[in-house]
């Protein structure tokens, strides 16, 4: 945290009570180091400190100090207390530079008398860059979280970024993979589609972005991926897709928007025929169409030939979830015809109501984030209902090193996951991780499964290691990577 004007960092509590029962104004800055709007609020409370040389500036790292943080609420930060003769007369949540200049003006005199303080006073000082960033970080609303719920609803900000992303083709596509190489078998449905419908259209990789990803289910109203807009409007799934371009529905709605087909191979291509021969393609539809779930996969369910295959096989196991399979170890005309069949080049291969879901690791994703018992529901194959410990269980250990945590590692929701995060990564560790803030149910479960309160929590071949003290603790004595190793 750059430091800078005549702000003074709180070490104490103590400290803090001194300073009040002079008399003297004092306002205090709680942040964190993750978070991006406390940094550029801190360099306008700088500025306000020179500006106001008889006030006590401090700022105060709200993790780091919580017997603080909770003797005045702090849940989220930025966050500001203004104290007069001794009181806390007022506070402040979020990146606002106008209210947090009128506040410290307050509490402190105005630098001109009988005009309200605005960040005027931040002035040229400020750079016009901060000023940007700031008042960028007030459209959006911009409190982050320390230890609470994240707000329901989407940010502003967000909200501006999704319907930009939908705005910025008349055909927009969000889509698991690019149309290039699709990785699940829903998307690369639509994208095959489109190119038959020969439209051109833009595309956006879900997987590259959680942000996208979780904020335009909540925007479109809609659980599952792929989804196609046309001209910003939701048209919907890949079943959806599917049955509209049978029926001959979707060439009408892109000609009442509008959109023209092109004759050439359009952005994407247009898809051209797989060179099998009828024999082999009538082959290889009636083995993907043999079960409702069916497998192609190396070695059989009893006896997997590679770990992937073993994994898909688990997953489908732990579902509780019939299934037929295919050894495409035991015919290699099968093995190879699959790829190009497929455009799929590597096995296990999935297949839900003859159509491609996916490898081992999308099968895994959609297993944890409970997207793949959401697709089979929808494909109507009942399942029996897995219980909430079974679950439990079986998240644990998806994964030799687990992290239950708010976020994802590219994008930690509050600061004690980040530093466990940080950590693991520090340490060389590899580990698979669980967003606790998609699902209630989960997040509520393993506080009792583990009789431990908070998150994250840390896994090591199935056993609980601890909370981010814990983990820091065995990171600062040497201890994390060898306990990881074990």
């Amino acid at each position: 945290m750059s430091v800078g004007g005549s702000v003074k960092e709180l070490k104490t509590k103590e400290e803090l009570d001194n300073v009040r029962h002079s008399g003297a104004p004092v306002i205090l800055h709680f942040w964190a180091s993750w978070c991006e709007a406390s940094k550029h609020m801190d360099q306008v409370f700088s500025h306000l400190s020179t500006d106001f040389p008889h006030a006590h500036f401090f700022r105060v790292e709200a993790e780091e100090h919580p017997e603080i943080s909770e003797a005045y609420s702090v849940s989220a930060v930025p966050f500001f207390v203004f104290f007069k003769d001794g009181k806390a007369v007022d506070t402040l949540e979020g990146a606002d530079p106008s209210s947090l200049a009128n506040k410290v003006a307050k509490v402190a005199g105005s630098v001109n008398p009988g005009e309200p303080a605005a960040p005027a006073s931040l002035g040229m000082a400020a750079g016009p860059a901060i000023l940007e960033a700031v008042k960028e970080l007030a459209k959006q609303n911009g409190s982050s979280q320390v230890n609470k719920e994240v707000e329901p609803g989407l940010s502003d900000a967000l909200k501006s970024r999704l319907q930009q992303l939908l705005d910025s083709h008349p055909v927009m596509l969000f889509m698991k993979g690019t149309p290039e190489e699709p990785k699940c078998g829903f998307s690369r449905q639509v994208v095959d589609i489109l190119k038959d419908e020969k439209v051109e259209f833009g595309s956006f990789n879900i997987l590259s972005d959680n942000e996208v990803r979780e904020g335009l289910k909540k925007f479109s109203n809609w659980p599952t991926f792929p989804q196609l807009y046309c001209k910003g409007e939701l048209l919907g799934g890949c079943d959806i897709v599917i049955a509209m371009h049978k029926s001959g529905e979707l060439k009408d709605v892109f000609r009442d928007h509008g959109i023209e087909t092109v004759g050439g191979s359009g952005k994407s291509g247009i898809s051209e025929s797989t060179g099998l021969s009828a024999t082999l393609t009538s082959r290889l539809e009636s083995l993907i169409n043999s079960s409702p779930v069916m497998l192609f996969m190396k070695g059989k369910p009893e006896e997997p030939k590679c770990g992937f295959s073993g994994k898909v096989v688990e997953i489908l196991k732990q579902g509780k979830v019939d299934f037929g399979s295919f050894d495409i170890l035991t015919d290699e005309e099968v093995r190879q015809g699959l790829k190009v069949y497929s455009n799929w080049s590597s096995y296990p291969q999935l297949y839900i109501k003859g159509e491609l879901i996916g490898g081992s690791d999308i099968v895994l994703e959609m297993q944890k984030s409970g997207e793949l018992k959401k697709v089979l529901a929808e494909k109507g194959i009942t399942v029996e209902k897995e219980n909430l410990e079974d679950r439990l269980k079986n998240l644990i250990t998806s994964s030799p090193v687990m992290l239950f945590m708010k976020g994802n590692p590219d994008s930690p929701r509050c600061g004690f996951s980040s530093k466990v995060v940080n950590a693991l990564k520090e340490e060389g560790v590899n580990f698979g991780s669980f967003d606790i803030l998609t699902d209630e149910e989960v997040r509520q479960g393993l506080k009792v499964y583990s009789n431990w309160p908070t998150f994250p929590q840390l896994y090591h071949k199935g056993e609980l290691i601890g909370g981010c003290d814990i983990v820091m603790e065995l990171k600062d004595n040497g201890e994390l990577k060898s306990t990881l190793s074990e």
